[in-house]
C-alpha cells in the first residue's frame, strides 16, 4: 500500500500504476496536462508509481510542461530528418526558452526549402499520433543499439557507470534520451522551424561543425502566430540590423569576433551617451580617471579575479619579466588609485568614475552585435565610504539610476538583490562572516529606502552582494542595465585604509556601481526600443537640409552653416537626386528633421519643416527653428 498525494486529495494504491492512471482516479484528465512533477522531478505521464509520492500535474503554462512539450517537438524533427535524409547522424536536441533545437551532422545543407520539407514531414508524424515509449538498456546493449550513431555512442560512454541509459521510441524512430516526453506526438499541432545555423559539437571549435535547426512549438495555433509576430517585431528592432542600416557600427572577423568598431555616426551616439552620464556624475561629486586596459596577473591575484574569474579573461601575455592580462573590469585599478595617498574619514566618500575599456572572453555562440561582446566600455565607478555612509550612498546611486531611466523613458524594470550561493565555495570569496554582514547590510538599506526587490541566490559578484536593475525590453528577455554592488572584500585584500575620528586605521567599504552598464549594451537597448528613431539630442544627424533644386543650393548651405554654428549636427544634401528621393532617404536614415528650402524660403528667411514621421510643419523662420531645436536638445525631449 502506498499513497499518492495530489493537490486535490491523497489516494492510496496497492499496486503500481502510471501517473496518468492515478490521476484518472480524481476524474477525467484534461488534455492540457502534458507531464507531471513527481517528488520534485519532472516525469512522463506514463511513469510508474510504486511508492509514496507527491504528484503535481503540469500544463504548458508551467515551465517544465512547456519544456517537455518542446522537447517532444525536437524528437519529431529528428524523426523527420531521419526519414528524409537517413544518412544524417544525430547529436542532441534540447528544449530552450521559447523553443527547441536539434544538432545534426548531415551531408545535406538544411536550406529554407529543406526546412519546409521537414515541416511537412513533421506534420505527418503528428498526424500519425505516435506514442512515445520509454525503455532502458544495459551499457553494452545501448552501445550496440546506437553503433551507427557515433555522437550517441560518445554520449553513452561519457555517462557515469551507474547511470540509467534510457531511450524513447516513437514509430520507427528511437532516440537516446532521459526525457520526459508527452504521451504521443499528436499533441504537437502548432510548430514552426525558424532557422538553421552552424554549431560545434559540444561547443568545441576543434570538433565537428554541425547544423543546428531551431524551432518553436505551442499548444495552440493562435499562440504560435502571436509568437511569430513577436519574432518579426524583434527582427525589425534588432540593433544589428538598425546599426547596419544606419551605418552606426561594424564587425569584421579579421579584426576579431565580438570586437565591434563604431563608425562616425555610431561614435557620435557613443560620445553623447558618455558626455550625458559624465555630466550627471560630475554634478554628484564623481572624479573621473583614466586607467590602462591591461594589468599584471599579480594585480588580479590580489583582487581574487584570477581565482574566481580567470575563465572569462583573455590569456595572459608575457612582456619582459612581467605577465599581463587584458582587464575584465576596473575595480583593481581604482583600488590602487585610492591607495595612492592617505585618506581621512573627513574626505570620504570618494567617488572614482571611469568609462573604461574592458575585455572578456565570451563564448562565440553568445556574441551579439554590440550587446554581447568581447570588448566593451563600462560606465563604471567605485565609491569608497565609511560603514555609516553606506545607506546614503546606495540611496544616491539608486536616485541616479532612476533619474537616468526617467530621461530615457524606461519604466518596465525590476530590482533584484543578488546573493551568493552558500554551497558554492569555488565561485565566491570564502568568508561566511563577511558575506552575512554584506548581504544583511545591503538588504537593510534597500528595505529602509523603500525599494521593492526580489532576492535571487547565486547571482552575486564573487566578492559581494549586489542590487541589479533588470529592464524588460519591448521584445525579448529582460537584461541587466544597472548595478550597485556592496564590497567588504576587495578593500581588505588591497589593504585600503582611512583614519577615523580617533586617528586609527579603518578599512573602507566600496560600492561598485554602473548606471548605463556598458555604453555598448545601453546603445543596443536604446536602438531597439526606439527602432533607431533616436531623440534629437542623440541623433547622429539632427537636421537634413534639402534644396528644392540646384538653384537653391546656396541658401541651403547658408541655413546649414547657421545650424552648425549654433551647435546642431546638420547635413546639407547637394546631390543630384530629386527632392522627394532625398526626403525619403533622410527618413530611412531616421533623421529627426528635414528642412526643405526653395524660393519662398529664401525670400522670407524661412525653412519648410518636415519630420521623419512624414509630418509637414510648414514654413518656420530659420532662427525660430534653431531656437526650438536647441531647446529640444537641451531638455533631451524624447
Amino acid at each position: 500500500m502506498f499513497e499518492v498525494r495530489f493537490k486535490e486529495q491523497t489516494l492510496s494504491f496497492d499496486a503500481p500504476l502510471s501517473v496518468y492512471d492515478a490521476a484518472r482516479q480524481l476524474g477525467p484528465v484534461s488534455r492540457d496536462v502534458l507531464c507531471a512533477r513527481v517528488n520534485g522531478k519532472t516525469a512522463d505521464l506514463t511513469s510508474l508509481l510504486s511508492e509514496d509520492a507527491d504528484v503535481e500535474l503540469l500544463t504548458f503554462a508551467d515551465p517544465e510542461g512547456a519544456k517537455t512539450f518542446r522537447h517532444t517537438a525536437s524528437h519529431i524533427l529528428a524523426e523527420a530528418v531521419k526519414r528524409l535524409y537517413p544518412e544524417t547522424k544525430l547529436t542532441i536536441g534540447p528544449a530552450i526558452e521559447d523553443g527547441f533545437y536539434y544538432d545534426f551532422d548531415s551531408p545535406v545543407a538544411f536550406t529554407a526549402d529543406v526546412l519546409e520539407k521537414l515541416e511537412a514531414e513533421m506534420k505527418k508524424i503528428v498526424k500519425e499520433n505516435q506514442k512515445l515509449e520509454k525503455f532502458t538498456l544495459p551499457r553494452d546493449e545501448a552501445l550496440e543499439f546506437m553503433k551507427d550513431e557515433p555522437y550517441k555512442v560518445e554520449l553513452i560512454n561519457d555517462l557515469p557507470e551507474d547511470a540509467e541509459i534510457s531511450f524513447y521510441k516513437m514509430g520507427e524512430f528511437t532516440d537516446l534520451c532521459a526525457g520526459p516526453h508527452l504521451f504521443a506526438t499528436g499533441a504537437v499541432k502548432a510548430f514552426k522551424l525558424l532557422a538553421c545555423n552552424s554549431a560545434y559539437w559540444r561547443g568545441d571549435s576543434s570538433r565537428q561543425t554541425l547544423q543546428r535547426i531551431y524551432g518553436t512549438a505551442f499548444t495552440k495555433k493562435e499562440d504560435l502566430e502571436a509568437h511569430l509576430e513577436k519574432l518579426e517585431e524583434a527582427k525589425k528592432r534588432d540593433h544589428r540590423k538598425i546599426g547596419k542600416d544606419l551605418n552606426l557600427f561594424m564587425t569584421d572577423d579579421l579584426v576579431g569576433r565580438g570586437m565591434p568598431m563604431f563608425l562616425p555616426k555610431g561614435t557620435i551616439i557613443w560620445n553623447e551617451l558618455e558626455r550625458y552620464i559624465k555630466e550627471k556624475e560630475m554634478k554628484l561629486g564623481y572624479q573621473h580617471v583614466l586607467t590602462p586596459c591591461v594589468g599584471t596577473v599579480q594585480l588580479y591575484k590580489t583582487s581574487g579575479h584570477w581565482d574566481h574569474y580567470k575563465e572569462n579573461m583573455f590569456p595572459a601575455m608575457q612582456v619582459d619579466e612581467e605577465t599581463y592580462v587584458l582587464r575584465p573590469m576596473n575595480c583593481p585599478h581604482h583600488m590602487m588609485i585610492y591607495k595612492n595617498q592617505p585618506h581621512s574619514y573627513r574626505n570620504l566618500p570618494i567617488r572614482i568614475g571611469e568609462v573604461a575599456h574592458d575585455f572578456r572572453y565570451e563564448a562565440s555562440g553568445t556574441l551579439k552585435g554590440i550587446e554581447r561582446v568581447r570588448h566593451f566600455c563600462q560606465n563604471d565607478a567605485h565609491l569608497f565610504v565609511t560603514p555609516d555612509q553606506i545607506k546614503d550612498e546606495v540611496s544616491k546611486v539608486c536616485d541616479l539610476i532612476f533619474d537616468v531611466y526617467r530621461d530615457f523613458g524606461i519604466t518596465d524594470y525590476r530590482c533584484v538583490l543578488s546573493l551568493r550561493d552558500p554551497a558554492d565555495k569555488k565561485k565566491y570569496h570564502d568568508d561566511d562572516a563577511m558575506w552575512n554582514a554584506a548581504e544583511s547590510a545591503l538588504r537593510e538599506v534597500l528595505v529602509e529606502l523603500g525599494i521593492n526587490f526580489t532576492e535571487e541566490i547565486g547571482e552575486a559578484a564573487f566578492y559581494g552582494p549586489k542590487l541589479d536593475v533588470n529592464v524588460k525590453p519591448s521584445v525579448g528577455n529582460e537584461i541587466t542595465l544597472s548595478t550597485c554592488q556592496l564590497d567588504f572584500c576587495l578593500p581588505a585584500k588591497f589593504q585600503l585604509t582611512y583614519k577615523d575620528r580617533n586617528d586609527k586605521d579603518q578599512t573602507p567599504v566600496v560600492l561598485h556601481r554602473a548606471i548605463l552598464g556598458s555604453i555598448d549594451r545601453f546603445m543596443a537597448y536604446i536602438l531597439e526600443e526606439t527602432m533607431g528613431n533616436l531623440p534629437l539630442w542623440l541623433s547622429p544627424v539632427q537636421v537634413e537640409v534639402i534644396p528644392v533644386g540646384n538653384d537653391f543650393n546656396d541658401y541651403a548651405e547658408e541655413v546649414g552653416k547657421k545650424l552648425a554654428d549654433a551647435g546642431v549636427r546638420v547635413h546639407v544634401d547637394l546631390g543630384t537626386d530629386t527632392m522627394r528621393y532625398k526626403i525619403r532617404e533622410a527618413q530611412l536614415q531616421k533623421t529627426p528633421y528635414m528642412l526643405v528650402v526653395g524660393d519662398r524660403d529664401r525670400q522670407n528667411g524661412t525653412v519648410s519643416v518636415r519630420t521623419r514621421t512624414g509630418e509637414d510643419k510648414g514654413a518656420v523662420p530659420t532662427e525660430q527653428f534653431i531656437a526650438d531645436a536647441l531647446e529640444e536638445i537641451r531638455t533631451k525631449k524624447r
